[in-house]
């Protein structure tokens, strides 16, 4: 049975992003895959520590992350996955930082410093990243955010074959608006998107998750 992976970079489990997620490995199941989900802020770990051991001529460690924490067994299993999506709010205009350190040590040790950055893993998978965030798309796009992405995707496709992304903005932050100082946001507008859209979304991400299987299943990536 083919294996997806989900891994969720919030500290919340069952918000914005954790509920995106799951409707992807929904629509993955869909298609007879074999989910589950990793929330990172439940594992002790460091991001890379420039030891340079994955990178070491005939080292025992070429090609994986030498570093035994938390996080080994988490790699060891992506690295017989056959699909790979992954989700983090946006805090301060980035990824969380616990998702940066994972893709740290997830993406370095299958980068080769050779002319082209070429990689090691050892076959072509579809990866995709979910980003929630409080601001509006105005907001996400005069800020800069898409580049970010950008680069995160491009990282993504060099390294496992094929990569694409959901960005879900202006989300619901609070259960109750009136308890928290957050006087920027008009929060009659947000419970609205709440209501109307962000069922669209998760659709969206259900719509990822079966599709990746879907090429898997017809050799497409995979």
């Amino acid at each position: 049975m083919k294996k997806v992976i989900a891994i969720n970079g919030s500290p919340r489990k069952k918000w914005n992003t954790a509920a995106l997620l799951n409707k992807a490995l929904e629509g993955a199941a869909s298609q007879g895959a074999e989910t589950e989900l990793i929330h990172l802020y439940d594992l002790n770990y460091k991001g890379c520590i420039s030891c340079f051991a994955c990178k070491l001529k005939n080292g025992k460690s070429y090609g994986k992350c030498a570093c035994k924490d938390g996080l080994t067994p988490v790699l060891e299993q992506i690295g017989q996955a056959d699909a790979l999506l992954l989700g983090a709010p946006i805090y301060l205009g980035t990824m969380t930082g616990e998702m940066q350190s994972f893709l740290e040590r997830l993406i370095f040790p299958y980068l080769v410093y050779d002319e082209n950055y070429s990689t090691l893993f050892p076959k072509k998978i579809p990866t995709g990243f979910i980003y929630t965030m409080g601001v509006n798309e105005t907001m996400m796009k005069s800020m800069g955010y898409e580049s970010h992405f950008k680069i995160v995707e491009t990282a993504l496709a060099r390294t496992f074959g094929a990569a694409e992304s959901l960005v879900v903005t202006d989300t619901y932050q609070f259960d109750d608006y009136d308890k928290y100082v957050a006087t920027k946001f008009n929060v009659e507008e947000k419970s609205r998107r709440r209501q109307d859209e962000f069922p669209q979304d998760c659709e969206k991400a259900f719509k990822m998750g079966a599709g990746f299987m879907a090429g898997v299943n017809n050799n497409g990536v995979n």
